[in-house]
Parts: structure tokens; C-alpha cells; sequence
């Protein structure tokens, strides 16, 4: 009998078999891209995440080895990203950085056990305006954990996005800083409105923003509160260690690890799909789990926070050529050497500015395509669902908000499948001639019922009361 090679070899196999100059040419110029894209979302993710914008660069870094390594597919880059960022802020308010570090290690263990059981088309099963509602809800999450940045003020910490929410119009701000709201805007606008300038299409707009905003504020001696001090090391003084894991908080983190595994495991299989779309190359879907659950293992122990592929970095490594995840390696030693050697600089970016980019990206990662189809073909039951799980999302916890979406999307489509239509009708003779079949006899009382829908056990009382209803026929014949 002859062994089945492993993934990963096979994998490998297929990107490095005949890989040549050409090929490393073309990583390269794809890498360097990515890293320039990735560079200002790492650190805006690092503090939306609740921690630090070190903490952002560290896990892009670590993500971009580990997970790239690992991973079920040549064009998968991970990293910090909104959806995740949201997630781990909740977590944070809760129970501190130290809470996120070992929510991240159980998740990882979590996703490592999908892949390992090869459990990974599970996530299939999630309904598309569950999804859609989730990542809405999270967006708006992104959006409102970034007021304080973008206006120069500092609010109470609130136990929920909600209450946080409530506070802005019940309470009285404090005094805003203008000059801060105006790096938000002026990056908000470099963002929106440089793709559409030709012959600039690709430029990294959120780096270009960013730089143009850190500039303005330091040539101008603007007042405004920047990142500070990035430590010049992968290995952050603040860090999960073994000494210092307390187990006497994992039993309360086990629902908001939960979360992270399930979102992580969803937006990195859905990445995968969207970019094998593009490429033509299928996602091994249980290795990417894998690659995932090591990577969300390690990374903690550096001083990051959890990560997932990003389909953003992704698709920016595919337009620009990207071949092998030598991309993913490659853009990571770029992202080093920006910490290593451009550490003032970065130092220097007004939290505002990363504020900017977080508001444009969260208004970006909605899926407006999906809610416009919903929306204009009058889907009441997705749209429903999708507005329950938005709100649910931002008023709850991030696993009960998934609960409840699927909850309401069972409940719709348990109505729905159980709706039989049973029409009784007599056998139209003329009908059966016209279609040429040789009918001499017409038989008395033949009925035919017609029925359409699922016909599954929650619908067989309907389909049985139907049928007996029906007037005595020596004939019946069942047209499913």
C-alpha cells in the first residue's frame, strides 16, 4: 500500500519544486508591498486590540513565520485584524492583558483541535447573514472603541460597547482636541480618496496617510498623543509567561476563547476561499487550522495578541504577484526591520491617525455587496437575522451573539422547511395525449398531488393531514 504524503510536504512540494530566480523576484517585490500595507494596520489593530501597537507589529511579525509556515495554502498572510480586534477589546475590559494572552492560547488549542480532527468544513454551516451580522456588529465595535482617539479626549472604560455608546450622549464630553479630529479626517481622506486618484492606485493609501499625518503634527507642533516608544525587539518586556498563566481565570475565558476560535477559524477559511477564487489554488482547509491553532499558541509568549489571515494583506500579495508564502516570510522580515530601524518614527504617529484608519477600514470590512442583495430583493428572513446578530454583537458578548444569530436563523428556517405546498388536482388527460403519450383509457378518480418544499420529519403531520383529507381515489400519485 502506498502512503499519502503529508499536507505540508505536498504543499511544499508544489510551491519550491521548481522554484527559481524569477520566482523569488516576484515574492519580493510582493512581500515588500504587503509589509507596506500591513505596517500601519498592525499597529492601528495592536491598539484597537487593547493592548499596544507593539503588540500589533509583534503579531504580524510572528503570524507572518509561524502561521505562513504552516499554513494550507501559498497566498495566506496573517495577522491582527478588525474583526479579531473587536473581539479582544471585550475581553480586555474584562479581564485585563493577561486575560487576552490566555483567551489566545485556548483558542489556538481550540482551532489546532478542528484542524487536527479535520473538523474544518464545520464553519460551513454558519449562515451567510449570521456572518454578515457579526462582522456589521464588529465594525460598529471598531467604530465606537476609536471615538475616544479620533477627538483627543478620554472617557471611562465601560463593560460593554453599549454602555459605552450610552455614555457619549448621556454623560458631558470632555474638551476635544481639534487638532486631533483633524489628523483623523485628514488620514480618513488620504484613504478614501487616493485609490482614486490615477496612476496611484497602488500606493499603500493608509502608510501614505499616516506619514503625511506624523509629519503635519510634528513640522506644526500639534498637541496630539502619539504610539511612544516601540520596543526594538520581537520579545516584549510585556508577555505571557508560563510562571505567570493563572489558571484560576481560564474556566471564565473559556466562552471568549470560543469566540476568538470561531471567528479566527471562520475569517481564515474565508480568506482562503475568496483567494482561491483568485488564484485557482484550493485552500487546504484542516492545515489551515493548524497552521492557525500553532501560530495563536505561540504568539502570545511574545507579547502579541491572537491573529487570523487577512484577506486585505492577501489579496494585495496576489495583485502584486505574490507566488509562494516566501510573501508571508518575507513581508515579515520587512515589518522587523521597520521596528528595528524606523522605531522613533513610528514613536511619533498621533493615535489619532491610526483612529483614522481603523474608522475607514471598519466602515470597508461590512459586506455591502451581500446586504444590497438582501436589501433590494426583499429577503426579510436574512435581513432580520442580520440586524439581530448586529445588534446582539454590540450589546452582548461576542459568543452570545453568535449563539443568537444562529438561534434566529434556526428559527426562521425550521418556519420556512416546514411549509408544504400539497395541491390535489385530477389528471389532466388532454394534457398527457398532447404530450404524445398513447392514453386510450381514461381510468376514473386518478388524482395527482403535487407538493413542493421539504418533505422532512417536521413536515410529515401536514403532509398526513393532506393526504387523508383527500376524497377516496383508486388511484393517487405523489408528484414531488
Amino acid at each position: 500500500m502506498r502512503l499519502r504524503k503529508p499536507v505540508l510536504f505536498r504543499l511544499y512540494q508544489q510551491e519550491f519544486g521548481s522554484y527559481s530566480r524569477t520566482h523569488f523576484q516576484r515574492d519580493l517585490i510582493a512581500g515588500l508591498t504587503v509589509s507596506a500595507v500591513a505596517l500601519p494596520l498592525a499597529l492601528a489593530f495592536g491598539v484597537a486590540s487593547g493592548a499596544t501597537a507593539a503588540a500589533g507589529l509583534v503579531t504580524a511579525i510572528i503570524a507572518g513565520v509561524v502561521i505562513g509556515a504552516l499554513s494550507g495554502a501559498p497566498y495566506q498572510i496573517s495577522g491582527p485584524t478588525g474583526a479579531m480586534s473587536a473581539v479582544l477589546i471585550l475581553v480586555g475590559q474584562q479581564h485585563g492583558l493577561q486575560g487576552i494572552w490566555i483567551a489566545g492560547v485556548m483558542a489556538g488549542f481550540m482551532i489546532l483541535a478542528l484542524g487536527i480532527f479535520r473538523l474544518g468544513r464545520i464553519v460551513n454551516f454558519i449562515p451567510v447573514p449570521v456572518i454578515t451580522g457579526f462582522t456589521s456588529g464588529i465594525a460598529l465595535i471598531i467604530l465606537i472603541g476609536q471615538i475616544d482617539n479620533a477627538l483627543g479626549i478620554e472617557t471611562e472604560t465601560a463593560e460593554s460597547t453599549a454602555l459605552k455608546l450610552f455614555n457619549y450622549f448621556s454623560q458631558p464630553l470632555p474638551s476635544i482636541s481639534y487638532q486631533a479630529a483633524l489628523c483623523t479626517l485628514l488620514v480618513g481622506a488620504v484613504m478614501v480618496g487616493l485609490p482614486r486618484v490615477p496612476g496611484v492606485t497602488r500606493l499603500p493609501a493608509a502608510l501614505f496617510g499616516i506619514i503625511v499625518v506624523t509629519m503635519t503634527a510634528w513640522l506644526l507642533g500639534w498637541d496630539v498623543a502619539t504610539i511612544g516608544a516601540i520596543p526594538r525587539s520581537i520579545i516584549l518586556d510585556d508577555r505571557l509567561t508560563l510562571s505567570a498563566f493563572d489558571l484560576s481565570i481560564a474556566g471564565s475565558l473559556i466562552g471568549p476563547a470560543a469566540a476568538i476560535a470561531a471567528l479566527g477559524s471562520i475569517e481564515s477559511l474565508l480568506a482562503g476561499v475568496v483567494a482561491g477564487r483568485m488564484t485557482g489554488t484550493r485552500l487546504e482547509v484542516n492545515q489551515e487550522l493548524v497552521g492557525q491553532g500553532v501560530g495563536n499558541i505561540i504568539i502570545p509568549f511574545f507579547g502579541g495578541v491572537p491573529a487570523t489571515a487577512a484577506i486585505a494583506r492577501i489579496s494585495v500579495a496576489v495583485k502584486a504577484g505574490g507566488m509562494t508564502r516566501m510573501v508571508s516570510f518575507i513581508h515579515s522580515g520587512a515589518l522587523l526591520a521597520s521596528a528595528l530601524l524606523l522605531s522613533r518614527m513610528i514613536a511619533a504617529i498621533p493615535l489619532a491617525a491610526l483612529a483614522g484608519v481603523l474608522i475607514v477600514t471598519s466602515w470597508r470590512m461590512n459586506e455591502w455587496h451581500v446586504i444590497r442583495f438582501y436589501v433590494h430583493r426583499r429577503m426579510v428572513s436574512p435581513v432580520l437575522v442580520m440586524l439581530v446578530t448586529m445588534l446582539a454583537t454590540v450589546a452582548f458578548d461576542l459568543t452570545q451573539a453568535i449563539l443568537i444569530g444562529l438561534g434566529v436563523s434556526l428559527l426562521f428556517f425550521l418556519v420556512q422547511v416546514s411549509r408544504l405546498t400539497i395541491v390535489p388536482t385530477d389528471v389532466d388527460w388532454d394534457r398527457m395525449r398532447k404530450a404524445g403519450l398513447d392514453v386510450t383509457t381514461e381510468t376514473p378518480g386518478v388524482k395527482v398531488v403535487y407538493i413542493s418544499g421539504s418533505l422532512f420529519f417536521g413536515a410529515v403531520q401536514q403532509f398526513i393531514e393532506a393526504i387523508e383529507s383527500l376524497p377516496h381515489a383508486p388511484v393517487l400519485i405523489l408528484s414531488m
